[in-house]
């Protein structure tokens, strides 16, 4: 052993700067990023579609207050340009997770964060413009059996329902909206009453705070040692720097969430109008499923002491962002005071017009006896394009602590064969169904399989789920989800997009395998040293076009210094046999093969009969592969292995498995 180590330490030197320049092309990708984005820019200028580049403050200033002017409230057109807006909005979304730190100024971040949150509030603002000129002109179908009105206008960013009660009978109080399926039960006092009912259904999400779609995918700068990003392969790393790289640092783009939401970043609101925005499946059972709803949002269990004196101010009431994320959009829920409606009178349309706008409905009113009033029942179809694993749990926003809370809901029905939600409230608000953003983790295997020049095949086999994601060139694709042997998620299958679109599309769609830096304190494992794993990655990736790596039991048992996995040359397009695996342990600093299998009794460090120790993994697999392998790797271009790069620290496998 002190041989080996003696001659790994001789040619230590010569195998860094050996890597070095094979790193080189991590920087290759960075410059083509780079040069992209100024392309892209050109391009769109040159193009003169009457489009503005949401990077430039004077051209999205000037499309806002053109729109803000404009004085048509038709829905149908205000959903039609809200696509333009969603458009410019994520533009901007994956801007800011796209580039590094040092390639982008605080005060063009700043800019772009401001202009996210004028584009959000100026679409929500033009919703309400367009359900006050519905309720006002009274131009809504009229319903045969109750002559009450309502509307149901949709497309794949937002669903509108609205209702108006003209009749105001006493026996009526219940409605659904049969093409959306969504429903309400009114109390009696609310139905006997001048009041409009609106479910709007985002399917993005504008009221959570701006850091939950800020959280970008970790790159080798954002590690607090100065050891990993500017000398990677300086393996002489000070004490200071050991203990900085004892965690991996997983920015949430340029803010962070506090778990109970007391200091969260979040959309300017008020209360009073309808401006404001106040507003798995599991086991298939034909019956409804009663959940005691409130007792998940915060699982004592799973807090760090550091949040204990929060918990006690807070409540279990507020729910823990870091934990929960909401998914398949915001459901707004409004009632509304009807304003006097349109009178015909032969050929003249007459109405009368106020000088306030569309105001809430005060629910409950205060003259209510001691407090007490009778609940809104809610009932909500759920999106299809959208996986609950378990049932959601259901959470208001409240607008003055900026915040999602579970008080005000209760007697939640989740029926899983009808992918519905029924729940009462002791208000109207506006409504999230939120996911523990952790339970397909730790996941259950993973692999990386080369399956071209420049390709491979990403499969993670999680909890509830198998996520395979292919890889070429310079971007990615989700090629299947599979949930209890069905592909699912076709809507986002099968389409190339860059790893950060591809993550923000599986995030959306209710399927997370991506951990962010608090996430080690909801899933039950041992942390990785970050210097083992950050630098595993990138070495991973730089001979992925030649060689397969999968996931190893005894990575686990290894320690947190050290991670394990195995490893295969794989040259041809056909699975890797058994027999082929073997089983490497690096701790950023040196490389070793191991003699033990996956089928060995006990762990054990020993080295393989006739092997050494490296300072590199890329030197330790160099001494077992082949000519052609190794020429595959020489030739493969930067941008997949940039791409597989920042998969495999999107999805921190070695940690999270």
């Amino acid at each position: 052993m002190q041989k080996l180590e003696a001659k790994d330490k001789e040619r230590r030197e010569s195998e860094l700067a050996e890597l070095q320049s094979l790193e080189q092309k991590f920087l290759s990708a960075q410059q083509w990023k780079r040069d992209y984005r100024a392309y892209t820019k050109w391009e769109h200028y040159l193009s003169c579609d009457g489009s503005p580049d949401p990077t430039e403050l004077q051209e999205i200033n000037t499309f806002m207050s053109l729109w803000r002017e404009d004085q048509d409230e038709d829905i149908q057109l205000v959903m039609e340009k809200g696509k333009e807006v969603l458009n410019l909005i994520e533009k901007l979304q994956l801007l800011l997770l796209d580039i590094p730190p040092n390639e982008i100024t605080e005060k063009e971040t700043v800019q772009y964060q401001e202009s996210i949150l004028e584009l959000q509030n100026l679409l929500h603002q033009k919703y309400n413009e367009a359900t006050e000129h519905l309720i006002k002109t009274a131009s809504m179908p009229e319903d045969s059996e109750t002559g009450n009105m309502q509307a149901i206008v949709k497309d794949q960013n937002v669903t509108f329902c609205i209702w108006v009660n003209l009749k105001k009978e006493v026996s009526f109080k219940n409605h659904t909206f049969c093409e959306a399926q969504h429903g309400f039960d009114l109390p009696e006092s609310l139905a006997v009453s001048s009041v409009a009912v609106r479910i709007l259904h985002t399917r993005y999400d504008h009221v959570s705070p701006p850091c939950l779609q800020q959280q970008s995918v970790p790159k080798p700068e954002v590690l607090e040692s100065k050891e990993l990003t500017q000398h990677p392969n300086n393996v002489e790393e000070p004490e200071e720097g050991k203990k900085a790289t004892e965690e991996l640092i997983v920015p949430a783009g340029k803010e962070t969430c506090s778990s109970g939401g007391k200091n969260v970043a979040s959309l300017e609101e008020s209360s009073g109008s309808t401006a404001d925005r106040n507003e798995t499946e599991g086991k298939t059972e034909e019956k409804s499923e009663n959940l005691d709803i409130p007792s998940q949002v915060q699982d004592p269990l799973m807090q760090e002491e550091t949040r204990d004196k929060e918990e006690a101010i807070t409540g279990e009431t507020i729910v823990d962002l870091q934990q929960f994320m909401p998914v398949g959009g915001v459901y707004h829920i409004n009632a509304l005071q009807l304003p006097p409606q349109a009178k015909q009178i032969k050929d003249w349309s007459m109405v009368e017009v106020l000088d306030v706008k569309l105001e809430e409905y005060p629910y409950p009113p205060d003259e209510a006896e001691d407090g007490i009033h009778p609940p809104i029942q809610i009932t909500l179809r759920l999106p299809d394009n959208v996986m609950y694993f378990q049932p959601p749990l259901v959470a208001r926003w409240d607008p003055a602590g900026q915040q999602w809370r579970t008080d005000g809901i209760k007697n939640t029905t989740y029926k899983t064969q009808g992918k519905s939600i029924t729940f009462e409230l002791d208000a109207f608000y506006t409504i999230a169904l939120l996911q523990d953003a952790h339970l397909n983790m730790p996941y259950q295997a993973w692999e990386l399989q080369p399956t071209g020049m420049d390709e491979a095949l990403l499969a993670v086999t999680a909890v509830f789920a198998t996520i395979q994601i292919q890889i070429k060139g310079h971007q990615c694709m989700l090629s299947s989800v599979v949930v209890e042997e069905k592909d699912v998620l076709s809507h986002i299958t099968g389409k190339w997009m860059s790893p950060v679109a591809l993550r923000a599309a599986l995030k959306r769609a209710g399927v997370n395998i991506f951990p962010e830096e608090h996430s080690h304190k909801y899933v039950p494992l041992k942390k990785k040293a970050a210097l083992a794993e950050v630098k595993a990655y990138q070495q991973m990736a730089l001979v992925a076009s030649a060689f397969a790596f999968a996931w190893s039991k005894w990575n686990v048992e290894a320690g947190q210094e050290q991670v394990v996995f195995k490893v295969s040359e794989q040259l041809k397009t056909d699975s890797v046999k058994d027999n082929s695996w073997s089983l490497y342990m690096f701790n950023g600093q040196k490389a070793q093969k191991l003699k033990i299998t996956e089928t060995s009794a006990a762990f054990s460090e020993e080295l393989e009969d006739d092997s050494e120790f490296h300072s590199t993994l890329y030197h330790m697999l160099k001494d077992f592969a082949s000519e052609e392998a190794m020429a595959k790797v020489e030739r493969a271009n930067y941008l997949f292995i940039d791409v597989v790069y920042q998969l495999l620290l999107a999805t921190r496998v070695l940690t999270y498995s």
